[in-house]
């Protein structure tokens, strides 16, 4: 008896000894969600739409696994993602693809109030938005951190919405910086992100990546390879939406540099062929007149091989970087020019303004063209012997094969060639249009000519 009263007291006394392991520790990462946490908003948006998917990368998700997505007829649908409020006033910063063509916004925070937001702005090469809550009470906000000071390995906590799952935290390391991925469309890359092994899912897309001050270091916004990968997640840094922050809140849209050059990928058949030292960057084609690079000595044939000390591979890459930047920024180019590497210190300039939806042109079944802008050519690497009207936007799942940054340069109507070069142009030759006409639009598209048919009914 005595021996099995001595066990039960040692057992207690072991489970006692336990039980108050590290009795004063607090863990810094529980205080950086109290604090941070009411400052996360989950984010519903309406929209109507032809396809199942709001969200692009489910989208991309489910080609990879079961080919073409089914379209049909419109359908409402709902996006799920996560936002922060940055600003008293009741500003929130998110990502574009979760709000982009909402009918709808509805915000609800942590303590399950739920407000109707407006959008105030956004940007799809950059993938940020910005919206608006007018609450009566006294907002919580985060602090924007510095995401050009951050070190590899440093914590990374993540908040957000994943799958529905409101305010989850999940926490890892700053595994990479400079990062870039496809974009879900195949138009180009969203470059010099952050990478974190924080678990990212669908959900948690514009939700913050705080340190482990509680300050925002980035806005998530992607994973990758969801079937193969475990914990690659994607966040754009901080300092990258900060520049653009006053401009959207002011006009509605980012305000981006240009350079002035039109550029091609470097392959290794071309470099052979021209005689070049390296076989990746992007090689000047051609040099825009009074713009920032010729006023920075940049010419033809120049292959641009690093930006800011990021290396470039291709043209796609340094067209991103250069529009993550504002005019006036002065950044720095590593060239090679005939053999030899040479850094330039260049001001970039202000890109020429487009709009969205073009006020003189004429929609015709849901494609909308525009003028096109030096921007355009930089963008898009259209040349200047290339005339035409831009495609700015698909509305029409129809014409889904075509993609905005398409050049249209002519349209053929029943055996008949009409040149497209201005919006008057354009319009003239739509106007012309009946039921029952065969029609062909003639595009550039980054170096390739297509052509795309239909019956006009």
């Amino acid at each position: 008896m005595k021996k099995r009263i001595l066990a039960v007291l040692l057992v207690s006394v072991s489970l006692l000894t336990l039980a108050y392991v590290n009795p004063d520790y607090q863990s810094p990462i529980a205080n950086v969600v109290k604090e941070c946490a009411p400052a996360v908003v989950k984010i519903d948006a309406v929209k109507y739409t032809s396809s199942p998917f709001f969200d692009p990368f489910m989208e991309d998700f489910f080609k990879r696994w079961f080919g073409d997505v089914p379209w049909g007829q419109q359908r409402e649908a709902t996006s799920l993602g996560s936002g922060f409020i940055f600003d008293k006033e009741g500003y929130i910063l998110t990502n574009q693809h979760v709000v982009d063509g909402s009918e709808k916004i509805t915000v609800t925070m942590l303590d399950g109030k739920v407000y109707n937001a407006d959008y105030i702005g956004g940007d799809d090469e950059l993938d940020i938005a910005i919206l608006k809550i007018n609450p009566d009470e006294d907002l919580p906000i985060l602090e924007l951190g510095d995401s050009d000071s951050l070190e590899i390995g440093e914590w990374t906590i993540a908040i957000g919405n994943p799958l529905g799952f409101q305010h989850t935290v999940t926490i890892g390391v700053l595994s990479a910086t400079g990062r870039k991925i496809p974009k879900p469309d195949g138009s180009g890359y969203y470059t010099n992100l952050l990478q974190t092994d924080a678990a990212i899912n669908p959900g948690n897309s514009g939700g913050p990546l705080l340190n482990i001050h509680g300050q925002v270091i980035g806005i998530n916004t992607a994973i990758i390879k969801p079937q193969e990968a475990v914990n690659l997640g994607f966040a754009i840094p901080i300092n990258t939406a900060k520049r653009f922050i006053d401009s959207l809140i002011k006009t509605g849209k980012a305000q981006k540099a240009q350079l002035g050059v039109v550029v091609m990928t470097v392959t290794e058949e071309l470099a052979k062929a021209l005689g070049l030292k390296v076989n990746y960057g992007a090689i000047v084609t051609q040099v825009l007149e009074d713009s920032p690079a010729e006023r920075a000595g940049i010419i033809e044939n120049d292959v641009i091989v690093k930006f800011n000390d990021i290396n470039i591979t291709t043209k796609e890459e340094l067209v991103s970087l250069i529009h993550s930047h504002t005019p006036g920024d002065t950044v720095n180019l590593t060239i090679e020019r005939s053999g030899k590497q040479i850094n330039i210190s260049v001001t970039l300039g202000e890109a020429q303004e487009e709009s969205a939806v073009a006020t003189e042109a004429k929609e015709f079944l849901g494609i909308v063209v525009d003028e096109m802008t030096n921007y355009d050519r930089e963008s898009y690497s259209i040349p200047e012997s290339v005339e035409g009207v831009v495609i700015r936007q698909i509305k029409n799942a129809s014409f889904s094969q075509l993609q905005a940054g398409d050049v249209i340069t002519a349209v053929a109507v029943n055996g008949k060639r009409y040149y497209v070069e201005t919006l008057r142009d354009w319009n003239t030759v739509t106007e012309k249009i009946k039921q029952g006409d065969f029609v062909a639009l003639f595009i550039y598209r980054r170096g390739s000519k297509l052509i795309f048919s239909f019956t006009y009914r």
